[in-house]
């Protein structure tokens, strides 16, 4: 029997190891991890804890795995990236956001293998231009992010498309612009952690939890929106990808409706059987000339590709999350 091995970087971090979790239910799969797992206690290994993957490589040795074993491999799904949008070092977000995605690209298009990586909706900027994800290089390239990492995701985007437009390019080519991901796994991602995570132990308790003041008129305190997309979504549509290889190109993958962070913390006190506490607190200056007020996926070119399935509305989301999650002794998908 041909081996099938799908390769995830990144793939003991939040969305690459619900990806793993989703993909392991296939027995034709031979699911890959490629990460840094950190100390026994930082509890990251759990994330991939209770799945059968096929093997586990350090990253610094991934080329070299790869060449060994490029036959068997199918599909590399690179979800390894520093994700910090207030990461200081441009350097370190240059070499792990472009320069190794642009390797792995070079190296799926000349091993002629299939290549899914993850953008992000940090790409937008403020977002004045809208959310549709056309990936024409035009397009790609009137983008404004607001931060290096933005930057970086949206740099790693032109490249692709011009290298595919050049029909330099792996068989199978497709980056996910990330909108708001929510969801189990996100333990080890402290301050980058969804609202719902972060504020779920001052719920538990009875306590206030805070959210941010607006400095827009346009919107209320609390009433910043954002696209709320759960996690087992994403991994839904990466699987789907990965059994669709006809699919390329650059897709938003959100839950295409924007919802407030007030909305998000009202589902967390219902869901967790608590009377809403919540108080607003002023942004810092830091992040306020930087702040995006409004994201909303277009979704229509997903849909146009033939992706069937549904997105799971916020107060589902929610509810699961922390009732079977959060909630549980066994918080760990």
């Amino acid at each position: 029997m041909t081996r099938r091995i799908v390769f995830i970087t990144g793939g003991a971090g939040f969305i690459g190891s619900n990806l793993v979790a989703r993909l392991c239910e296939d027995p034709s799969l031979d699911v890959v991890v490629c990460d840094w797992l950190g100390t026994a206690d930082g509890g990251k290994w759990k994330n991939i804890a209770k799945h059968p993957i096929g093997d586990f490589v350090p990253p610094e040795e991934m080329f070299d795995w790869l060449e060994k074993r490029w036959r068997d491999i199918e599909c590399v799904i690179h979800m390894g990236a520093i994700s910090s949008t207030t990461e200081p070092d441009a350097d370190k977000i240059m070499q792990t956001n472009f320069c190794l995605s642009r390797d792995l690209y070079r190296w799926c298009a000349d091993r002629q293998r299939r290549f899914i990586y993850a953008s992000s909706a940090a790409t937008y900027g403020d977002g004045v231009t809208g959310f549709d994800d056309n990936d024409d290089l035009d397009s790609l390239k009137a983008l404004q992010p607001l931060n290096a990492y933005g930057w970086s995701k949206a740099l790693f985007d032109v490249f692709a498309a011009r290298q595919a437009a050049r029909d330099y390019k792996p068989p199978q080519w497709v980056g996910l612009k990330f909108f708001n991901v929510y969801g189990p796994n996100e333990h080890h991602k402290d301050s980058m952690k969804s609202v719902a995570a972060q504020i779920f132990p001052k719920v538990k308790s009875g306590h206030t939890v805070q959210l941010f003041k607006s400095h827009n008129p346009d919107y209320a305190d609390g009433g910043q929106l954002r696209d709320f997309v759960y996690v087992r979504d994403v991994a839904d549509v990466i699987a789907w990808l990965v059994e669709t290889p006809s699919v390329n190109g650059i897709y938003n993958l959100g839950s295409g409706q924007a919802r407030s962070f007030s909305e998000m913390a009202q589902a967390v006190f219902k869901a967790a059987g608590k009377a809403p506490l919540i108080d607003y607190v002023d942004m810092p200056y830091g992040i306020r000339d930087k702040y995006q007020y409004f994201t909303q996926a277009r979704m229509d070119r997903l849909r146009e590709a033939g992706y069937p399935g549904q997105f799971t509305p916020l107060e589902d989301g929610i509810t699961e999350y922390v009732t079977k999650y959060l909630a549980a002794s066994d918080s760990y998908r």
